[in-house]
């Protein structure tokens, strides 16, 4: 089990450095590089607009990875989603700015961007399955919970090179060329995360499958179309959390408030390496008390605090803006360093990875590709953003709701083949 915790952190670690880099250059420097012709706040949702495409391609990606994972295995996912991440990334930092190709710049990065979020769609039911169904029934929140660790340390090393290249290089040479190279680091990661998982094994719940499906987005739609909905709705509010923290208020806080680089990225950092730390000891207390409870804790504590948030970000200092993204990121992990373990458990084995990655990166859409959008232009006048902070109570709201409607799975073991078709009924009733 710790060598495929190991594999599958570094995995999902590379594969949302390679997601997050474009998040902070997004935020930083692609706006005037490659829409120069639109004005600042125009650039910056443009910018933005791409970021938002990774998103889009998720539920796409974790579809066709999906299919694999439940037709051939969960193995083949994990090599798959990595090498397509990795390669989209690395050419992303050799796109030629608007400068030298004019709007041919801004359509190959918009391509990328697409393949980039494609592969992350089937990374995330790749790594998850390949620990929980490995995992002992009474520490399966734990074990399932180290591939949600990945995305906290690929957002620590993206920011951290970021800030690296910022801080040392002019504003010249970061625009020029500095921005690029975290990109281009990609590569020796996502060699990295391969070799690591050359030799994990198939998962033993997959091999006792007799007849896998043939066709298992159809029987995800047919029989679990209520639960995708559901636990979309539901994880939504996780993705507008963490892009509001780790994308818009980077942007918000550089260009509106006039924070310096080096101090947004390091309260955000400080934040987002807290919240890694403490998503084992989280996953720990879903094994004990239940995935729902704590969920339901999550989106309560991020409805009452967003109104604090924002006006802690709106004070412009280092301290006052960390305590307010780590409180909002500690009630977030509260969420999902449990549904590693609590998707899985909701479906059958034939469909899991398509089930459980579809209703994942759909709430990635509904989260994710909006918020820093959204974000921006209701932040765009005088005063605190109170609508952003509006926004986002909304959303912790409806997705209470959504899980206040989910079952609790705990103490459950993951169904097996042979209790599949009980378990798909009741689903389906």
């Amino acid at each position: 089990m710790t060598r495929l915790a190991a594999a599958s952190l570094a995995g999902t670690a590379v594969e949302f450095y390679d997601f997050f880099v474009y998040g902070t250059a997004a935020a930083l420097v692609l706006g005037p590089l490659f829409f120069p012709t639109f004005s600042p706040l125009a650039g910056t949702l443009a910018a933005f607009g791409t970021f938002a495409i990774g998103f889009i391609s998720r539920p796409l990606g974790s579809v066709l990875f999906g299919h694999i994972g439940d037709r051939y295995g969960r193995r083949p996912v994990m090599f798959g989603s990595l090498l397509l991440t990795g390669v989209a990334t690395v050419l992303v930092g050799c796109v030629p700015t608007y400068a030298t190709l004019g709007a041919a710049a801004p359509a190959l990065l918009l391509v990328l961007r697409f393949l980039q979020g494609f592969g992350l769609g089937g990374e995330w039911g790749g790594a998850v399955l390949l620990t929980a169904e490995h995992a002992p029934e009474a520490r399966r929140g734990l074990w399932a919970s180290f591939p949600q660790i990945g995305p906290a340390v690929g957002f620590l090393l993206a920011n951290g090179v970021m800030l690296a290249l910022s801080a040392g290089l002019t504003q010249a040479q970061f625009q020029s060329w500095g921005w690029r190279v975290p990109f281009w680091a990609a590569g020796l990661l996502a060699a990295g995360g391969l070799l690591l998982r050359r030799s994990l094994a198939e998962t033993p719940q997959f091999r006792e499958i007799t007849e896998p499906a043939r066709m298992p987005l159809a029987e995800v739609l047919r029989g679990h179309w209520r639960l995708v909905l559901l636990t979309a709705g539901a994880l939504a509010v996780g993705y507008a959390v963490f892009y509001t923290v780790s994308t818009w208020s980077l942007a918000y806080g550089t260009e509106r408030l006039g924070v310096s680089r080096t101090a947004m990225l390091g309260s955000i950092m400080a934040a987002v390496a807290l919240k890694g730390a403490a998503t084992p000891f989280a996953a720990m207390l879903g094994d004990r008390y239940g995935r729902r409870p704590l969920c339901l804790i999550g989106c309560a504590v991020i409805a009452l605090w967003m109104f604090p948030m924002v006006a802690l970000l709106q004070t412009g200092r280092p301290v006052p803006m960390f305590f307010g993204f780590l409180v909002a990121l500690l009630a977030f992990i509260t969420i999902f360093a449990v549904i590693a373990a609590y998707l899985p458990e909701l479906y059958e084995p034939r469909v899991r990875c398509t089930g459980a990655a579809v209703g994942y990166n759909l709430a990635g859409v509904l989260g994710g590709a909006l918020t820093p959008i959204v974000a921006t232009a209701l932040s765009d006048g005088s005063g605190p953003p109170w609508g952003v902070a509006a926004y986002l109570t909304g959303i912790a709201l409806l997705s209470l709701l959504c899980f206040a409607l989910l079952p609790e799975t705990l103490p459950a073991r993951l169904p097996t083949a042979e209790s599949a078709a009980p378990a798909r009924d009741s689903a389906a009733a």
